[in-house]
């Protein structure tokens, strides 16, 4: 049962297009869905990192242009004769306080152009020292200071240090370590190359603050800058700047990696400034990324998801209008199947169904016209037969007739062969009818009259009758010969089998619209098998197929068949005339006799 199930031909046309349809439909609508979503992530992924990667190259031109004026800073510092003359000879190399106010004053100059510089410090390699801003903790050398030896490593090659940490040098604003940083230059004897001395120059902080704390990246994603020794120089408040793993940024110029900080994703791009040695890096929660991927993936999904439900509808809406009505064809076929001719296709469509439909209804009509057709031959053919019958019937009486009047002749002469002859002439005539189908119910009964008084001749005291008839009825029309096979069978079967005398008694009454005519014989009767094989039989006649060829009759035996074709001609003529309610009921007792009752309608005129 399954398996026939899964066979595709064995679902219903319904069935086939819903399927057909969404497959149409949705399939496509996903597939597409999925190629958007999958576009779409590429592409948010490459423009996020692309716009932080520009942000970071922006950051970082903007520290190496401030870089690059502390380095020309440091060298028009360098350039000046009276600072060269400090380098060489310290603070006896001014030859009075006036010039040692005017360097002071030149240096001065720069924190007042520059109001990003915190301080300016000149050291020789002695360790002396002038400044405006800054001034030693103690009377510790200066040139046995870190910051110093870098310089002196550099060889006179501008460099960054970074935060300051533990330096035996201060400022009159007493900035904070983390609130500055420290560049340095070495300047060396053009001859010689041997340091002179040192400029140190302090950076606020605070101006690198204001160029990176402004960029956000996204809605929570922020910038960092890491110096070449991986000390942190800016970071916002309450960043992950502490948990970041920086030997990954620090072992490449730029690039971008993912990392988890407590379970949540962090995206991290990086990039580092050829100039300053400093690293800029961006970082954002993956979340962001995702969830702008995620409302764009609701949308594709609330896209397809109406597409689904529109499709879902339109293959409903399609499959019920074009299989309805074929399957409202495929019931009518089965009711034509079971016999109900009368009914038709009403639809209106033009369209394929709607021709099936009209030619279904043109199909029926046919049939229908074929049937009739059938039916009415094989009612003439039926009518044909009933008068061939008719036809045998008389001449068959006629012989026996004859054979009873040569009998008379021959015995006691011709009174009672007139008798007969006169009988004879009137069964004749009534019997022919000028060719009716219909004679008065008076005729019907004179026509039965003669021929018992015909049979009695014969029979003798042997065959009694009686005849009882309404005088209203005399003028009804009935059916011609309806009682004569009656009769006949109440005779040959019935009186002739008994011992001694018998009578037949022949009544007409109305009962409602119906003539009701009685034969009733005290003969031989029947036993309850044979009357009810005879009943079986007029019955079958009540519901004899006409559209069927009449069956060929069999010889039949003298006490079973023969009677029975008498009886069945009526039965079949009544029922021919006026259908089944109408025609013959027979009861019988056997030694007791037999009654057979006709009913026919009243006809007051021949139709």
């Amino acid at each position: 049962m399954r398996t026939k199930w899964l066979q595709f031909d064995n679902w219903s046309i319904r069935d086939k297009l819903i399927l057909h349809i969404l497959l149409i439909s949705i399939f496509p609508a996903l597939c597409l869905g999925l190629l958007i979503s999958w576009v779409t992530s590429s592409t948010i992924e490459e423009q996020v990192n692309g716009q932080t990667s520009q942000l970071i190259g922006n950051v970082n031109k903007s520290l190496d242009y401030h870089a690059s004026n502390m380095q020309n800073v440091s060298y028009l510092i360098s350039f000046n004769p009276e600072i060269g003359k400090f380098f060489a000879n310290g603070a006896g190399a001014f030859s009075g306080e006036q010039e040692r106010y005017n360097t002071l004053k030149f240096l001065q100059g720069f924190t007042t152009l520059h109001s990003e510089i915190a301080g300016i410090m000149i050291v020789n390699n002695n360790g002396e020292y002038m400044s405006n801003e800054m001034y030693a903790r103690s009377s510790r050398n200066l040139t046995s200071e870190n910051w110093y030896q870098e310089a002196v490593t550099a060889k006179g090659i501008f460099k960054l240090i970074g935060h300051p940490v533990k330096r035996n040098v201060t400022s009159h604003a007493n900035y904070k370590d983390e609130e500055v940083v420290s560049f340095v230059r070495a300047v060396l004897d053009p001859e010689t190359q041997a340091v002179q001395g040192v400029v140190l120059i302090d950076f606020k902080s605070r101006l690198i603050a204001e160029m990176v704390r402004d960029v956000r990246l996204g809605k929570s994603g922020y910038l960092m800058v890491i110096d070449d020794k991986g000390d942190m120089l800016y970071a916002p408040k309450n960043s992950i700047a502490d948990q970041l793993d920086r030997t990954r940024i620090l072992a490449d110029t730029v690039g971008d990696f993912t990392e988890k900080i407590d379970d949540k994703p962090f995206q991290y791009i990086f990039q580092k400034s050829s100039f300053t040695g400093w690293t800029t890096v961006g970082v954002f929660p993956m979340q962001e990324t995702v969830q702008g991927v995620h409302e764009i993936n609701l949308y594709i999904v609330s896209f397809v998801f109406l597409v689904s439900m529109l499709g879902i509808a339109a293959s409903y809406y399609l499959s019920y209008s074009i299989s309805r009505p074929i399957s409202q064809l495929s019931s009518f076929m089965h009711k034509v199947e079971s016999g109900n001719m009368s009914i038709r296709y009403n639809g209106k469509r033009r369209d394929e169904v709607g021709m099936l439909g009209h030619s279904f209804n043109q199909m029926l009509a046919q049939i229908k016209r074929l049937l009739r057709q059938v039916s009415e031959e094989q009612r003439l053919k039926r009518e044909a037969e009933l008068r061939s019958l008719q036809a045998h019937i008389q001449p068959h009486f006629l012989y026996n007739t004859l054979d009873t009047i040569q009998w008379l002749a021959r015995k006691d002469g011709a009174y009672e062969a007139t008798e007969v002859v006169e009988s004879l002439s009137r069964l004749f005539r009534i019997g022919l009818s000028r060719g009716k189908e219909m004679i008065p119910l008076s005729d019907e009964f004179e026509h039965i009259r003669s021929y018992l008084m015909i049979q009695k001749t014969r029979y003798k005291d042997k065959l009694n009758y009686e005849i009882d008839i309404e005088p209203s009825l005399m003028n009804l029309f009935v059916l011609k010969l309806i009682l004569q096979p009656v009769v006949e069978n109440a005779i040959y079967h019935g009186i002739k089998e008994r011992r001694g005398p018998g009578l037949i008694s022949i009544r007409a009454v109305a009962d409602q619209d119906m003539v009701v005519i009685t034969i009733e014989d005290t003969g031989k009767g029947m036993d309850e098998d044979k009357l009810n094989s005879l009943r079986m039989q007029l019955e079958q006649v009540g519901h004899l197929d006409y559209t069927q060829p009449i069956p060929q009759e069999k010889a039949e035996e003298d006490n079973g068949g023969s009677n029975s074709y008498g009886l069945r001609n009526v039965q079949e003529r009544i029922h021919l005339s006026y259908g089944a309610p109408y025609g013959i009921t027979i009861e019988s007792v056997i030694k007791v006799g037999t009654t057979v009752t006709i009913r026919h309608p009243i006809m007051h005129r021949e139709e």
